[in-house]
């Protein structure tokens, strides 16, 4: 195998940080932090689990996660959220890998976990993210929002991350209402209109497409959840994006 630097940008991470410098420690040699100016105890936490912490105001999802490619010591990059954990198989499967063509970026499958429930309905599962990449070859993609990376060839595997993405549904709720601010910006950034019919055409879009294409009207209570959720972010992110527009019109005070 050869040498690996891990990466994880943070922004308020303390209760998740030193788990992830961890799990990536379990296969890489060096792993590097990249901090958006946290104000809690995101970046001692991260030093005293032997990481090297960059800081920088937030540049957006897809310029955050590149920021700290170019420190890097190693070419091959494992890119993981500070909410993400190898899982064994993972290990396993990297430490098995050559990594002798830099063409190729290999998937992981994610499993996605509310508090110790891992939901599995409505596209929540595999939901396969490239995290190990060369970066000679490939990285992530300039976008403010939702970025991933983009390599000449992917290898899809079969191995796991877990992924802990809300402690709670009341965490759930906070996390859209954090996120969906964060879209809403990025959208303004790149130029997309206000809109009164966007709001509600998104959100009953992404509630068809849970419900319908990915299965979650037959999938119980998690399939109604991942679509009502989904449905809610959709139509809070066009929201705020109007009111961004309306914000800038109002006199100052």
């Amino acid at each position: 195998m050869q040498p690996l630097t891990g990466i994880v940008i943070t922004l308020n991470e303390q209760a998740n940080i030193a788990d992830c410098v961890r799990s990536l420690s379990r296969v890489c040699d060096e792993v590097i932090v990249v901090d958006s100016l946290s104000g809690d105890d995101t970046v001692a936490i991260a030093e005293a689990e032997g990481a090297r912490v960059i800081a920088q105001a937030y540049l957006g999802d897809g310029p955050q996660k590149a920021h700290g490619v170019p420190f890097a010591k190693n070419d091959w990059i494992l890119a993981l959220d500070a909410d993400e954990r190898l899982d064994d198989d993972a290990v396993a499967l990297i430490e098995s890998l050559a990594l002798d063509d830099p063409q190729t970026a290999y998937s992981f499958r994610r499993k996605n976990y509310v508090a110790r429930h891992w939901i599995r309905a409505a596209g929540f599962y595999p939901d396969s993210v490239v995290r190990l990449y060369n970066r000679t070859t490939a990285g992530y993609l300039p976008k403010k929002a939702h970025s991933s990376v983009e390599a000449p060839k992917v290898e899809a595997t079969a191995a796991h991350l877990r992924h802990f993405t809300y402690e709670d549904m009341s965490h759930w709720i906070r996390r859209i209402d954090a996120l969906s601010s964060r879209d809403a910006w990025a959208m303004k950034e790149r130029g997309v209109r206000p809109s009164r019919l966007q709001p509600t055409l998104h959100a009953i879009n992404a509630m068809l497409r849970k419900l319908l294409f990915k299965g979650g009207l037959f999938q119980g209570m998690d399939g109604m959840t991942v679509a009502l959720t989904t449905a809610f972010h959709a139509y809070m992110k066009y929201a705020k994006l109007n009111e961004l527009y309306e914000l800038e019109q109002l006199p100052q005070r």
